[in-house]
């Protein structure tokens, strides 16, 4: 009988994961990890932990029912100096980072297949919805039949090793397939449970108050700055570049007499350009970090791909041109809201060719 090491979160998705692993045969074991406390406690925010002691404890007591050995692993350390401060540091310079990508390749399989190993778990297993295919000795991300739900957007980084590993239980269902398993096998509150939208570690989905408190002499020292037009007029005060995030048009509290959107973010000098909705378009991107998946290498003269520049985009028709170091991606019409830190996804149909990180647009 194969081990399988189960991700736990004490949601609906991964311990469904559980119930269709054990149906399969497989010897599970469960783990649930905690990642981030409460912010200080002179805060006044109502915060939770990344995994809280009750979703914790749901994790525990389904394990129970399911017959699956379980244990909480603690990732606070792990998680406060590589998500948390890449989370802070990447706004800090003018960037709009995604945490939870850094977060599947670091915290979560990085530390998943170590415990794997020491447990002796031949695969380990999560509740994402996505495909993994091999073909000519690769390993790749295909999207989840679940279109709406399809989650391979944050799951460029991981490795070859890493997808070789990896089963996706629920990537072959539907989102109101799962609901009905987890209801038919007597979890009906579980089935019900509803999603939560927000970066886990700020459940209130205010990150200036969550830069404000990890970083309070960095901002204090930032202070507000000047919204500007591309011409260099002054038309406003902002409250401080780290606040703001390319493509935003809410918020900014400054009367023009049409809507205006934040074009360019400075941090050398603290202002904030805005324009109009056709200002934001861009031809093409500089992407870095690159991982490739579907291939070893693009060929010189491009591959034709649909690329996702955030996750609830329409993935848009574009050529990428790998140079080894980065990749430049030239789309076949103008894209807006290109955000320097978030990801840059490349797909062939379904299947997932790479990613990487978008550092600069082009014009």
């Amino acid at each position: 009988m194969k081990k399988v090491l189960l991700a736990m979160s004490g949601g609906l998705d991964s311990s469904v994961c559980g119930m269709l692993l054990k149906e399969q045969g497989f010897d599970v074991y469960g783990v649930t990890y905690r990642t981030f406390d409460s912010i200080p406690e002179s805060s006044t925010s109502e915060l939770t932990d990344c995994h809280t002691d009750n979703s914790i404890m749901e994790a525990k007591h389904l394990s129970e029912k399911l017959g699956i050995s379980h244990t909480v692993v603690d990732f606070r350390e792990e998680f406060k100096q590589t998500i948390i401060k890449d989370f802070v540091t990447e706004y800090l310079t003018g960037n709009t980072p995604n945490p939870c990508v850094i977060c599947n390749s670091t915290i979560k399989w990085g530390q998943l297949l170590k415990i794997a190993d020491k447990l002796g778990c031949d695969k380990i297993a999560t509740g994402h919805y996505a495909q993994i295919k091999n073909e000519n000795g690769r390993y790749y991300l295909s999207a989840g039949v679940d279109k709406t739900k399809d989650q391979t957007y944050f799951l460029w980084k991981l490795t070859q090793e890493a997808l070789s590993r990896t089963m996706f239980p629920i990537g072959n269902y539907k989102k109101s397939e799962i609901r009905e398993i987890a209801e038919k096998k007597g979890f009906v509150s579980l089935s019900q449970k509803p999603e939560s939208q927000e970066i886990c570690f700020i459940p209130d989905d205010n990150y200036r108050r969550f830069l404000t408190e990890m970083a309070p002499e960095k901002i204090t020292n930032i202070g507000p700055g000047d919204f500007i037009l591309a011409n260099g007029k002054v038309v406003g005060k902002h409250q401080g570049y780290p606040f703001y995030t390319i493509g935003q048009r809410k918020g900014l509290n400054v009367a023009l007499g049409e809507p205006y959107y934040v074009t360019d973010i400075d941090a050398t000098t603290n202002t904030i350009t805005l324009g109009k909705r056709e200002e934001l378009e861009v031809a093409s991107a500089i992407v870095t970090d690159i991982n490739l998946m579907k291939y070893t290498t693009i060929p010189p003269e491009g591959l034709n791909v649909t690329v996702k520049i955030r996750y609830r985009n329409t993935p848009e028709n574009a050529t990428i041109f790998y140079r080894g170091e980065y990749a430049e991606i030239v789309f076949k019409k103008p894209v807006t809201a290109l955000t320097p830190g978030q990801s840059a996804v490349f797909y062939e149909g379904n299947d997932v060719v790479g990613g990487g990180i978008i550092t600069k647009a082009k014009a």
